[in-house]
């Protein structure tokens, strides 16, 4: 003759949100446009300068529930979205709270199934109702400065949405027992004998204790006549109102059974609040056991629990798991107890697997509003994020939870993967292309259809493992790194990059060379090149030391590269005056030689004496000056122009 109360492993309902405190990080409501303060005082902002994805949609009014619930993001494209939340601290516990109400937004009456991913794990499988309130929690340890949540499409036709996020921060003393490297889904948090929910700012952590009554059954709900209850020293920090009220049962013949398990079942956690309602006499005693049973096997907790008045008892089991089917966990009276047992509060969760580590930071980022991770995933997916705009729609982990890695790349299967091929084909990317050479795991890289510019980076030749890289149809030009064409493991494309060089289409203009206008490079001989002797030029100029500048017909070669750009208006500038004081001097040659002809030709020769006269006629000396000093004038400008251009 046992009465049991059934507990089932069963996620409980959360609605509402929260403030501002040390320990509520985050309340965010789901497309939402304006921010909002609920009953509890929880302030809740807008999720737009989260998500670039998504689109807002309001619940139909026969289906409301409260002000935040009634918003919602649905993401349409994408295989999956995620939020960002934080930022935490590395190391720091934390609460996370999803919650979900279809409220047949889309008027299809379909309530859809989606994925929930955190960190880059797995979550669970969110399966929606077409009214009523969807919650599911997890607790762990964060492995980076912030936390992303992430929704991802697993039906066709069936598109992910979300209505709320919370973040929260635990003291580290609570639930101490959990591993590092796991984390609690919450399956049930419930307080006994109360009517309504309890949460912030009763409950400093915000979590959400669902009222439990006994509605039938030989369960008695009994309220505590402690005016104080001490929960100080109490293991996980339980808020005080869950010890205003119990559930007991009639007598000590009968158990309070807190629920029935299986072997299949994955290992839980499970926290039992207890203390005494009434202030017992001294001939009163309450005292019990945690007792499981089975048809094959049955023990009991190796002490026994007596609830104190005005203080707490909370036992734990971690790790449990049964071994037999159909696996009963109850609450019984000793044999030296003339009272029944009772429970105030009892939280069930199921531990998860080992969580992975992400992405490998070399490649792997978060989101680019806090930077999570290290610097090295900034200078690679992050980069490349926050360089093209259009990626800007991506988010959580690259990788992680397979099948799930962001559209444009692939991964390897390592348990900390590695991006292997990045394809970003047709994105309509412009500019440079960032440095991501600490993606060192890249094997492919397709690029093509974009309008990428600039010279091809020489990083993408140290890639160690790249075996094809398509370039073709961007607007690269220059030189193709010699570290890429001489790659011969290397599948390289780059056509349909018109100013690029290539064996089809050579340099014209080289670095470091000047093609000079017709008139000044092919200089009559004497000019630019002067004979030895002709003119005292200094370093620099024409027929000067090998390394500065070497004068040819045809053209002007100049190894400094910085002064190319600036020598050519100033030889410019400065010769096209001297050919023309070279043609005066040449006019006035002919003039002094026309006028003394005729004085030549008229002059009767004079005795006593002799004129150097030529067989034409002419005055040799005049004429012989006059060049000699033609000659010096045009070498003496000639070199002060070339050493004005050099130290130019």
């Amino acid at each position: 003759m046992t009465g049991n109360f059934m507990l089932l492993p069963v996620l409980f309902l959360g609605v509402f949100t929260f403030s501002v405190s040390g320990q509520l990080i985050e309340s965010i409501d789901c497309g939402a446009s304006d921010i909002t303060i609920d009953s509890n005082l929880i302030t809740w902002t807008p999720d737009d300068i989260l998500v670039s994805n998504g689109i807002s949609r309001v619940v139909q009014s026969s289906y409301s529930v409260s002000t935040v619930m009634d918003t919602l993001r649905v993401f349409t494209s994408h295989k999956k979205n995620c939020y960002s939340l934080g930022p935490v601290i590395q190391g720091q516990k934390v609460l996370v709270r999803a919650s979900f109400n279809y409220g047949n937004y889309d008027r299809l009456s379909n309530p859809p199934a989606f994925a929930l991913h955190f960190d880059g794990n797995f979550w669970t499988t969110v399966e929606t109702s077409l009214s009523g309130v969807t919650d599911h929690e997890a607790i762990y340890v964060a492995k980076g400065d912030a936390v992303s949540v992430c929704v991802a499409q697993t039906k066709p036709g069936q598109f992910p949405f979300i209505s709320a996020l919370e973040l929260r921060s635990l003291d580290s003393d609570v639930y101490s027992e959990l591993d590092g490297n796991r984390a609690l889904f919450l399956s049930a948090r419930l307080s006994y004998g109360a009517s309504l929910p309890l949460r912030y700012p009763n409950d400093r952590y915000d979590r959400i204790w669902m009222p439990r009554t006994a509605t039938g059954g030989v369960l008695l709900d009994v309220a505590s006549d402690a005016i104080f209850v001490d929960t100080t020293t109490a293991p996980n920090n339980p808020p005080t109102g869950i010890f205003k009220n119990a559930v007991t049962v009639p007598s000590t013949f009968y158990s309070v059974v807190l629920g029935q398990f299986q072997p299949w079942f994955p290992p839980v956690y499970i926290n039992m609040y207890f203390s005494e309602v009434k202030n017992l006499e001294s001939t009163q005693t309450r005292s019990f056991n945690i007792f499981e049973k089975s048809t094959l096997a049955s023990r009991y907790s190796q002490l026994p629990i007596s609830p104190p008045y005005s203080g707490v008892v909370v036992r734990h089991l971690y790790n449990y798991k049964v071994d037999y089917s159909n696996t009963t966990l109850s609450l019984d009276a000793t044999i030296y107890s003339d009272l029944p047992p009772l429970i105030n509060g009892y939280e069930l969760f199921a531990i998860s697997d080992v969580l992975t580590d992400g992405t490998d930071s070399k490649d792997g980022c978060f989101s680019l509003i806090f930077l999570h991770f290290k610097p090295e995933a900034v200078e690679a997916l992050g980069l490349l994020m926050s360089t093209f705009d259009v990626l800007g729609g991506w988010s959580g982990d690259p990788c992680l939870p397979a099948p799930y890695s962001w559209d444009w790349l692939n991964c390897s299967n390592d348990a900390t993967p590695r991006v292997t091929s990045l394809y970003l084909d047709s994105f309509g990317l412009s500019g440079l292309l960032p440095d991501i050479s600490s993606m060192d795991a890249l094997e492919i890289i397709d690029l093509h259809n974009n309008s990428l510019s600039g010279e091809i980076p020489s990083f993408l030749g140290t890639l160690p493992n790249l075996q094809q890289l398509n370039l073709a149809d961007n607007q690269f030009s220059g030189s193709i790194p010699t570290s890429l064409t001489k790659n011969s493991k290397l599948k390289l494309t780059v056509t349909g990059n018109p100013s690029l060089c290539t064996s089809n289409n050579s340099c014209s203009n080289t670095p470091g060379t000047i093609n000079s206008p017709p008139g000044i490079v092919n200089s009559p001989p004497g000019i630019i090149n002067s004979p030895p002797g002709s003119a005292n030029l200094p370093p620099g100029s024409a027929n000067s030391p090998p390394g500065t500048i070497n004068s040819s017909p045809g053209s002007t070669s100049v190894t400094r590269k910085k002064k190319k750009s600036s020598m050519l208006p100033v030889i410019l500038g400065i010769t096209i005056p001297v050919f023309l004081l070279i043609w005066v001097a040449f006019g006035a040659f002919i003039i002094l030689s026309k006028k003394s002809k005729p004085a030549n030709v008229n002059m009767a020769p004079t005795t006593g004496g002799e004129e150097n006269v030529n067989s034409g006629g002419e005055v040799n000396g005049t004429p012989e000056i006059l060049q000699r000093i033609g000659e010096e004038m045009v070498n003496e400008i000639v070199g002060n122009v070339v050493q004005q251009a050099v130290n130019t």
